[in-house]
């Protein structure tokens, strides 16, 4: 089981990490960005309006080690978040996480001709679960970017999330393609594409992991389910990544288990040239820490 608690102790150990942040004027971002100074993730470089980000500093953070932290001053959103982009491409920084500006702005940096951090690849999201109700760690995709991924584009989710739980220390993950059923049904796409995903793999076309599939969520993470199904393979009741068929299906699950299953969560874009802290303005300092540490731990 990956624990963030753990997670935390291996960025810890990573010195010399540094995150470049766009638009940083905002509380529970910088509560992250101390509490991840605070136990020595790394360093930051706070973009953003310069007043607003030392006043609040100041008034809320007043321990805050000064010398892990430097701000650099942007006149808008859109500024901030071309130059935190700027910060990673040109090395300064190795991580580049979003703060008070809506995804999309950051996103068009992120795709930038010049300074962007495009690879070719599809950028997809990665969530970590801590999931106490089964006493373990899942990590599920893509709850945030892609709408409805095609077969090609699913063969790029799993290699991105791959990544993601190699350097979360997860070797050989089994991944789990979701659908309703375990059968392929001609007039279910997901079911087609799992079948498909799976035979790729095992023709060493998706490598560093096993995946199986199509299989229904409660045959992916309980075993008691699986066995009481007649559900066999790699990933029956022990999935570490959940691939999810839509945004949709992906969105419910994340939530679900945040506001049902009381998990703990982190979460990262991946497929970038750095990995990016992407998660939402409504997301806890706490949860921005795990997606700190999360990213930390990817980048090397």
């Amino acid at each position: 089981m990956v624990r963030f608690d753990d997670l935390i102790r291996k960025a810890e150990s990573a010195a010399g990490a540094t995150v470049a942040v766009a638009s940083a004027e905002d509380h529970e971002v910088l509560k992250a960005v101390a509490m991840a100074v605070e136990k020595q993730l790394a360093s930051f470089i706070l973009v953003g309006d310069e007043g607003k980000i030392g006043t609040m500093m100041q008034e809320s953070f007043p321990a805050l080690d000064q010398r892990a932290v430097k701000i650099h001053h942007a006149d808008s959103a859109q500024s901030a978040a071309l130059e935190a982009v700027r910060l990673v491409s040109s090395g300064a920084a190795g991580v580049l996480m979003k703060g008070h500006l809506e995804t999309s702005v950051l996103l068009k940096a992120v795709l930038n001709k010049e300074v962007g951090l495009r690879t070719g690849n599809v950028l997809s999201h990665v969530a970590l679960f801590e999931v106490p109700s089964i006493k373990r760690s899942i990590f599920v995709t893509d709850a945030a970017m892609n709408i409805a991924p095609d077969l090609t584009q699913k063969v790029q989710i799993i290699q991105n999330a791959v990544k993601i739980a190699h350097g979360a220390g997860v070797e050989n993950p089994s991944v789990a393609p979701l659908a309703a059923v375990e059968t392929v049904n001609p007039a279910m796409q997901a079911t087609l594409d799992a079948a498909a995903l799976t035979q790729m793999n095992r023709r060493g076309q998706i490598k560093g992991c096993v995946v199986d599939g199509p299989l229904a969520l409660d045959n992916a993470v309980s075993e008691s389910a699986a066995a009481h199904k007649g559900v066999t393979g790699p990933a029956a009741g022990q999935a570490d990544i959940l691939l999810v068929p839509s945004i949709e299906a992906g969105n419910i699950l994340y939530k679900s288990l945040m506001y049902f299953g009381n998990s703990k969560v982190g979460a990262v874009i991946s497929g970038a040239k750095a990995p990016i802290v992407l998660t939402s303005r409504a997301d806890s300092a706490e949860s921005k820490l795990y997606s700190l540490a999360l990213a930390i731990c990817t980048s090397y």
